[in-house]
């Protein structure tokens, strides 16, 4: 909201890998790879001319149509209320939705926060949930970054000398880390679509975490000092009678004794933990999402 403060950088994280995870588990298989061109700037926009409601219905169709929900008439309501806006979950024929009447003069950002509600629907109707209401909100941003209507929340986010503006439960940096995910994984690059300045940077910074998880040991891409450290714990754990040594205090990876030895990382893709028996240079798909990863354990 304008004026408050904005959090800044990765304290959701984990739930966010969990989410991914969640989604790529909840959807039918190949289904989250049909999501690979995103919502354009032109089915989200408005002209000034365009009459509000009839705009929001309009834009709402867009998100339904993209998320593959059914077709079914848009009914919007403006009122005063402490969100943003608020959506039913009801299984009726209708999409019951509520708009805080300041959109009516911000009127750049209900693309973004239809995307937010419409994604509500569908982990609703995919019966894909979080247990408590924050991490539901946040499952709730990165599945509708994710599946490519959220890019729009991150440009949302917008500050100056005086005040400040974020849409949805990530941080700007989270919201990055997703669509860098995503841009990684589709081969789609959202940051030209960005109007915000903030929001650009923010996916820059969102980029460079994502990639660091692509070069992370075991996978082969990891840098020779990251290789020199898995090696050596590598061997630790691999000493006859030795019990598993703990996890480095930022590694991502982890060893069970096995026998065979085994390395346990996260899948950079879906972020599902992987188990892979150590026997240097292997190629590893994952389960989950299909991935396939160069790596040497």
């Amino acid at each position: 909201m304008p004026g408050s403060e904005v959090e800044r950088g990765y304290p959701h994280l984990e739930t966010v890998r969990s989410a991914l995870t969640a989604l790529y588990r909840a959807l039918p298989p190949g289904a989250v790879r049909s999501f690979t061109a995103s919502v354009l700037p032109v089915e989200a926009g408005f002209s000034g001319e365009e009459d509000l409601r009839a705009g929001v219905e309009r834009v709402a169709l867009v998100m339904v149509r993209h998320l593959g929900l059914p077709d079914a008439r848009v009914a919007v309501t403006f009122r005063e209320m402490a969100d943003a806006a608020n959506v039913e979950l009801a299984a009726g024929p209708e999409y019951d939705v509520e708009l805080h009447t300041r959109f009516d003069r911000h009127r750049r950002d209900i693309g973004a926060a239809l995307a937010h509600e419409i994604t509500h629907v569908f982990l609703h109707r995919a019966g894909l949930s979080f247990p408590g209401t924050a991490a539901n909100e946040i499952l709730t941003d990165t599945a509708a970054a994710y599946l490519g209507v959220g890019w729009l929340l991150l440009d949302a986010f917008r500050q100056d000398a005086l005040t400040s503006q974020k849409l949805g439960y990530l941080t700007p940096e989270e919201y990055g880390y997703v669509l860098a995910k995503r841009a990684l994984a589709f081969g789609e690059d959202p940051s030209p679509w960005f109007t915000s300045p903030q929001a650009y940077t923010a996916y820059t910074e969102g980029m460079e975490r994502a990639r660091a998880d692509e070069r992370q040991p075991p996978l082969a891409g990891a840098s020779r000092f990251a290789r020199l450290r898995y090696g050596r714990a590598r061997r630790a754990a691999s000493e006859p009678g030795a019990a598993p040594p703990p996890p480095l205090p930022d590694a991502p990876y982890a060893f069970d004794a096995g026998p065979p030895l085994r390395v346990v990382f996260p899948c950079p893709v879906c972020c599902q933990r992987l188990r892979v028996p150590v026997r240097g240079p292997v190629r590893v798909r994952c389960g989950l999402c299909r991935s396939v990863l160069d790596c040497d354990t």
